[in-house]
């Protein structure tokens, strides 16, 4: 495993013991707003991994919020009895960036239930298709996520469906226009091409599922990772 893999897995693990320990403190609650949750959840960024920098835009999103999609800056809603939320974290553990991205459920659901489970199982069958690729691009990539949220009976909720991730600040485009490094629909360059440097470059996948009849939404996120096939 090369040092950008073996950082960014060992940055990936952080954030999802920080999602961990948020959970065994029972911070995920009705009767606090999403800034609330969020604010505890930076503080134990801080306290426990000394996270000072996130590298994108720190997102609790619960009830209708969740068929938000990420650029949106939705109204700072209360969690609710038995409501669905979700994490879009980006913290930079040791000069590393992590992008995290998960589903709660309080209370049983069914159809909430439902989304998360379904959601966490087609990240793993688009992480499996991804590296059988030999040659993708961005569109391409950005076309099987929506058509996956489709198989699974949703809509797929963003602009984008994934992007790099690297040593903070990742690699920007020579032209700020470019959406060379996000999985987006005007993205026709093959995003499996090494870096400027010769190096491989590591992709996120990140899927935001839509059940727009019933007002709930889900999000998963994380590395692709061929070890998880």
């Amino acid at each position: 495993m090369n040092n950008t893999k073996h950082n960014l897995f060992i940055a990936e693990l952080k954030a999802k013991d920080l999602f961990t320990i948020v959970e065994q403190r029972g911070l995920i609650s009705a009767g606090k707003t999403e800034k609330q949750l969020c604010d505890e959840i930076l503080q134990i960024a801080k306290d426990e991994f000394g996270v000072e920098n996130h590298w994108g835009k720190k997102i609790v999103r619960t009830g209708i919020n969740t068929l938000q999609p990420y650029i949106a800056d939705a109204p700072n809603l209360e969690i609710k009895e038995d409501d669905i939320i979700f994490f879009d974290f980006h913290p930079v553990f040791d000069g590393w960036e992590a992008d995290l991205g998960r589903t709660y459920i309080l209370g049983n659901n069914p159809l909430k239930q439902k989304i998360k489970q379904d959601i966490e199982t087609a990240w793993y069958e688009g992480n499996s298709w991804y590296f059988k690729q030999e040659k993708l691009t961005g569109a391409e990539f950005f076309n099987y996520a929506t058509e996956l949220a489709k198989k699974y009976g949703y809509e797929f909720g963003n602009a984008i469906s994934g992007h790099i991730i690297g040593k903070y600040p990742h690699e920007q485009p020579n032209d700020p226009n470019d959406l060379c490094f996000d999985v987006h629909p005007d993205n026709h360059t093959d995003i499996l091409q090494l870096d400027n440097f010769g190096n491989p470059r590591f992709w996120m996948l990140e899927l935001h599922f839509i059940d727009r009849k019933n007002n709930i939404g889900a999000f998963f996120e994380q590395l692709l990772n061929k070890e998880l096939i």
